[in-house]
């Protein structure tokens, strides 16, 4: 039987668990910041300016409203103010003439949410629909003026949250920029461990390379989430106004970074049946692996970049375009299946590089060698 020690954490362990909780904690610091800062000002607003008595409503919308995610706040905002339109009308409708009970609240959550779900898809519309129809049933009178109030306390801290947002922005681009060169960062290591498995003919470096590559997706998701909350913080905010054309240029990058990982995982997927086969390979096409892997890691130092500075998109697409040419049909010649594959989606993988680094897809397939007399795409060199 094992030990009760042997199950305790090691030092290790714990300190690792700490610091990304730490890391997480200074993620999220400012949108908490921004979340408190919207919840008293909504408060003030409502009883100081509006002058209502109690206005719980108003703290709670600006929260949720804002939220610790970056992505679709104005949506959020504006689902959450029809939603609760929906659900105090609906419920104050039906609570005044079948009066309140259990049957009566399952009855307004019912008809309120599904009238959210009819006029709109958004999970915070039918949900906040019927939230407000459970607290018109147990906490409003019926035909009081809590309809009407709850209503403008909604549209207070959706309008505060958005004025938050526009006056202590998040910078709409670092967060995503980080992003993106994270993933990349593990795009480079996972090649070079793949590299590394084909050199050695093992397959346990491989193994770790595709479970990396795994592990990406929801890196990729918090990308095209931290884009969508940098384009809305770049429109409402003064602040960062200029900062839209680069940010253009980043959320170009999200698909084919996106298409880059998937195309890792099969590279990664057949590089390992190809070291369990024993299959032989032409050691041409692994050190073009290797040299992919750095050329990612430039890809990833030009996201990084401040404007004005290198690697710049040019020099990124030099790198890629020069491990492009060196990808000839002659590098597979009479090989097998597996070594066919990796082949090919070495190539697939350098098309999706060089859109990020600027190049329009046409032009990053006619970097390549052509592998037919006659290709689609005539090539550049």
């Amino acid at each position: 039987m094992a030990s009760v020690s042997s199950f305790r954490p090691s030092r290790a362990g714990i300190k690792d668990r700490a610091r990304k909780s730490v890391r997480r904690l200074q993620t999220s610091a400012l949108p908490i910041i921004q979340c408190a800062l919207a919840a008293g000002l909504a408060w003030w607003v409502a009883t100081t300016v509006i002058g209502h008595h109690a206005p719980f409503f108003a703290p709670i919308a600006a929260v949720v409203s804002l939220g610790l995610s970056l992505g679709a706040r104005l949506r959020r905002s504006f689902e959450l103010v029809a939603g609760v339109t929906v659900g105090i009308g609906i419920g104050d409708l039906i609570i005044s003439g079948i009066g309140s009970g259990p049957w009566q609240i399952s009855l307004v959550v019912v008809l309120a949410m599904s009238v959210a779900v009819l006029l709109n898809s958004g999970p915070i519309f039918s949900m906040q629909a019927g939230n407000s129809a459970v607290l018109v049933a147990t906490l409003i009178p019926p035909g009081g003026s809590g309809g009407p109030d709850r209503m403008i306390d909604a549209l207070v801290g959706g309008l505060v949250g958005i004025a938050v947002v526009a006056i202590i922005p998040t910078h709409p681009v670092r967060r995503a920029r980080k992003d993106a060169a994270s993933i990349l960062g593990t795009a480079s290591e996972v090649l070079q461990l793949v590299a590394d498995g084909l050199v050695a003919n093992d397959p346990d470096p491989i193994v770790k390379a595709l479970q990396k590559a795994r592990a990406t997706q929801g890196a990729i998701d918090g990308l095209r989430s931290n884009l969508l909350g940098g384009r809305e913080i770049s429109r409402i905010s003064p602040l960062y106004w200029n900062s839209r054309p680069r940010l253009e240029r980043l959320m170009a990058t999200a698909d084919p970074i996106d298409n880059a990982m998937r195309n890792i995982r099969v590279l990664a997927r057949r590089s390992l049946t190809l070291v369990r086969d024993d299959e032989i390979l032409d050691p041409r096409l692994v050190a073009q692996v290797e040299r992919l892997s750095k050329a990612v890691e430039v890809l990833k130092e030009m996201i990084l970049a401040e404007p004005g500075e290198q690697p710049d998109q040019a020099e990124a697409a030099r790198v890629l375009r020069s491990v492009a040419k060196e990808l000839k049909p002659a590098i597979v010649e009479n090989a097998g299946l597996s070594s066919t594959v990796v082949f090919a989606q070495i190539r697939s993988l350098v098309v999706d590089l060089l859109q990020v680094a600027g190049m329009k897809r046409i032009s990053s397939i006619a970097t390549l060698p052509p592998t037919v007399p006659h290709p689609a795409y005539e090539p550049d060199h």
